[in-house]
């Protein structure tokens, strides 16, 4: 089985990467090769039994993807984006990116002539308010964000072209991914997770919005399993609605810093630091905040336990098992 990731370089695509070269296999079907994609140069996983092929590029720009897709991939994970606060702040880069690269990946695969399972991370943005207590699977997209607008948008071209018979496409709605590793991005959600990691790091961290702000999150390593096993469910079980939101954990600001408090203790906690940002509080103002996922569980998508579970699971991966 040939698998390509596009979007390899980061956290999520490195963590499925891992996972990949770990398991040696996708579902029951032993992996060939492995072809990782970015902007920048993916770090190739230890350990790999399978060729791993690295490569780089501007996923928009003319025959790119046709170079992707030559080979004809079994699966593709297409987890590419730019993220949410910097596609609302640079409206042109958003669309190149996030909505020109999906439809030349899509077309790409159309030209190539075979049909492989693709994979696509969209998102909860492509929901706003007003909603209900808890979103199902079955509300209307309302987007509030460029972001979520080009999700959204993502979601309708790959079920389309799945019940045209180009592709067979799975669509899954990623909860904020917390704790996220690695360096502060321009996400406008990054705060949730930098409140977590930087003091747990020894670091201090911006709280901008109150603590009363509640948010729908996984772990990495939940957010690994939902796309192993989006890419290997059986697409007769999804029929024409081909995209779901994924399981995930509804916590406030608050319960997050209790939970750290539990896990790491008041020392830890004491580096968060409060700083109110407008822009931020607008963006995170029509955000969902809680979900009825009873599809993706039905059909076999695991959560994390609880959001202390989240926090340890960020000691174990990241950090050794040691808190600073």
């Amino acid at each position: 089985m040939k698998v390509l990731i596009i979007g390899g370089a980061g956290m999520v695509g490195r963590k499925l990467a891992e996972r990949l070269a770990k398991d040696g296999k996708l579902g029951s079907k032993a992996i060939s090769s492995l072809a990782l994609y970015d902007v920048v140069p993916p770090q190739k996983p230890a350990g790999a039994s399978f060729p791993v092929e690295i490569s780089t590029g501007d996923l928009p720009a003319p025959g790119e993807t046709d170079k992707l897709v030559a080979s004809k991939p079994d699966v593709i994970f297409h987890l590419a984006a730019i993220v949410s606060g910097e596609a609302e702040q640079d409206f042109d880069k958003g669309y190149r990116i996030n909505l020109q690269g999906t439809m030349n990946l899509l077309d790409s695969v159309r030209r190539a002539g075979n049909t492989p399972r693709l994979v696509f991370t969209s998102s909860i943005a492509v929901f706003g308010a007003p909603f209900p207590e808890k979103i199902g699977d079955e509300f209307f997209q309302t987007p509030l964000t460029s972001y979520g607008t080009q999700k959204a948008i993502g979601e309708l071209l790959i079920s389309d072209y799945t019940r045209k018979g180009i592709l067979d496409g799975v669509s899954i709605r990623l909860p904020t991914i917390c704790v996220r590793p690695g360096a502060p991005n321009k996400a406008a959600s990054g705060f949730f997770s930098n409140i977590m990691r930087e003091p747990l790091a020894g670091k201090e961290a911006v709280l901008p919005v109150s603590e009363d702000v509640r948010h729908w999150h996984a772990s990495p390593r939940a957010a690994t399993g939902f796309l192993i096993h989006a890419a290997t469910i059986d697409g007769e079980k999804l029929g024409a609605r081909r995209a779901l939101s994924m399981p995930g954990l509804s916590v406030t600001v608050g319960e997050q810093i209790e939970a750290l408090r539990k896990v790491a203790g008041d020392k830890v906690v004491a580096r968060i630091k409060r700083e109110p940002d407008a822009f931020i509080q607008g963006i995170v103002a029509g955000w969902p905040r809680n979900f009825d996922t009873r599809r993706a569980l039905e059909l076999g998508f695991k959560p994390d336990a609880s959001f202390e579970e989240i926090i340890r699971i960020h000691i174990e991966d990241e950090l050794g098992g040691k808190i600073a």
